[in-house]
């Protein structure tokens, strides 16, 4: 019995996820993917989660306008770099998706872009949207800590 070395590499990172919204559950999906797409998350090229999110059609699930820059030596029309891309996950968790989508206040969002094992894969979040007034109350306990930080690091 040998164990497999998983190898896992990070492409890209949604950082505004943890600032906008408050992550409930995150699922690992596969992602239906072009040639030229994969070449280009390879070569480190320029991946944007601006407006981007997963939307459930038909018992699939669809990621809508990731940006993946086109791969700059692809000899085919490269495709449209905000093209919808369905996303492979099992039905039982497409079906759990869907019934929390559909209550009132709950979205899901890509986090991060990565290979594991040579395979692309996404990391998407069941979220619910963070009020004005629960950025500033995490804004201000991030303060406190820093300034008790500082305090502590003196008395040393």
């Amino acid at each position: 019995m040998s164990l497999k070395r998983v190898e896992e590499f990070t492409v890209a990172y949604n950082k505004e996820a943890k600032a906008e919204y408050e992550i409930i559950e995150t699922y690992e999906a596969g992602i239906a993917l072009e040639g030229s797409e994969v070449k280009a998350l390879r070569n480190k090229q320029t991946v944007s989660f601006k407006d981007s999110f997963v939307r459930i059609e038909n018992g699939e699930a669809w990621l809508y306008n990731l940006y993946i820059a086109p791969y700059r030596y692809a000899t085919i029309k490269p495709p449209d770099p905000l093209r919808k891309r369905k996303l492979l996950l099992h039905k039982r968790e497409i079906l759990r998706l869907l019934g929390k989508v559909q209550q009132k206040g709950y979205t899901i969002i890509p986090i991060r872009v990565y290979f594991k094992n040579g395979k692309v894969k996404v990391e998407i979040a069941l979220a619910r949207g963070k009020k004005t007034y629960d950025r500033r109350e995490e804004l201000k306990e991030r303060d406190m800590k820093r300034q008790i930080e500082r305090e502590l690091k003196h008395w040393r």
